[in-house]
């Protein structure tokens, strides 16, 4: 397996075409089809299915992609540091799940940094995809949330992994709406009378369980459903199509403006929110000093809308083994 083979996977998997690919890596169709071939043999794996249309990744090709973005992403940077004598730069990254207040805090994280020189990383992806990237010092930190529903899956998956977590605060569920959404002046809705209305949800790849979910009550049957795979997008959809999605509640007008709003959910289950990070891990630094910033934007937050309902947790870490025990 070479780094070339890995590029060349990548680059057939976004354009969904061996013609095409072939094309913007500058190669002939034949020697790109052959690359592959070597490369699923030697793997022992079938990575995409070939139709006339073009061709497809199969489920151990989406598995394989991830790992392979990865060791390109990995070996890039390594390049751009060490080639012509260049240090390593990069200070702080971080994954997370689909929030502006994480977003809100790592922004204020950057402003204080004030060397001339730095790189950070800040990647908002799946729950599995988080869990890896801290498992395997992509990371330093990770933000998630549990739930009284995917708590023992999640803590024993962090377990299996290596990974300590750190209970950051806990919040009511909201639905975040439109404006001008018919339940956006509600003082609380239920899941019943959301059914009407298009539920939006994070695209979780190949780990799609109802546990890795990035949304409270992942079981609950909506009949309309859109799954998307950024914030941004789906921001925009909950506007156009007047649909809802369940979150902690906490939004941020300075990096969303103001045309989305929260309503609380009526539910019995509530949203912690918590870094992973590795088992008997120092934090650094500006990781320590990020937590500080995102806990006190939520603070601050709770102090100008009450009603949000999030109870700021002490900083305390909490090891993988008795949080599971407590499942």
């Amino acid at each position: 397996m070479t780094l070339t083979q890995l590029r060349y996977m990548i680059a057939v998997a976004q354009c969904s075409s061996l013609q095409n690919a072939a094309k913007q890596l500058f190669i002939s169709q034949p020697s790109l089809s052959k690359a592959i071939n070597s490369l699923e043999e030697e793997m022992g794996i079938v990575i995409f299915t070939r139709k006339s249309t073009g061709v497809t990744l199969t489920e151990e090709g989406y598995k394989f992609l991830s790992y392979a973005k990865q060791v390109v992403e990995q070996a890039d940077l390594m390049l751009s540091h060490y080639k012509k004598g260049r240090k390593i730069r990069r200070v702080f990254s971080l994954s997370s799940h689909h929030y502006a207040f994480v977003v809100n805090a790592f922004v204020t994280l950057v402003n204080e940094y004030t060397k001339d020189e730095y790189e950070f990383s800040l990647r908002e992806s799946r729950t599995y995809d988080i869990i890896e990237d801290v498992k395997t010092a992509r990371s330093e930190l990770g933000i998630l949330y549990i739930s009284n529903f995917n708590r023992s899956v999640i803590t024993n998956l962090l377990k299996s992994s290596e990974l300590d977590y750190q209970s950051l605060f806990i919040a009511k569920p909201h639905v975040f709406v439109c404006r001008d959404h018919p339940v956006a002046q509600k003082q609380e809705v239920s899941l019943d009378e959301l059914d009407e209305y298009p539920r939006f949800t994070y695209d979780q790849g190949t780990n799609n369980s109802f546990y890795f979910a990035e949304e409270l009550h992942s079981t609950h049957i909506a009949p309309k459903n859109i799954v998307v795979t950024d914030r941004a997008t789906l921001f925009n959809l909950l506007i156009g199509l007047k649909g809802y999605t369940i979150a902690s509640g906490i939004l941020s007008s300075d990096l969303n403006g103001d045309q989305i709003v929260s309503v609380p959910l009526k539910s019995d289950d509530c949203m912690e929110l918590i870094s992973i990070f590795p088992k008997n891990h120092k934090l650094s630094s500006l990781a320590t000093r990020y937590l500080e910033i995102l806990k006190d934007y939520v603070q601050s937050y709770v102090l100008t809308d009450p009603s949000i309902g999030a109870v700021i947790c002490e900083q305390k870490a909490n090891t993988t083994r008795s949080s599971a025990s407590k499942a």
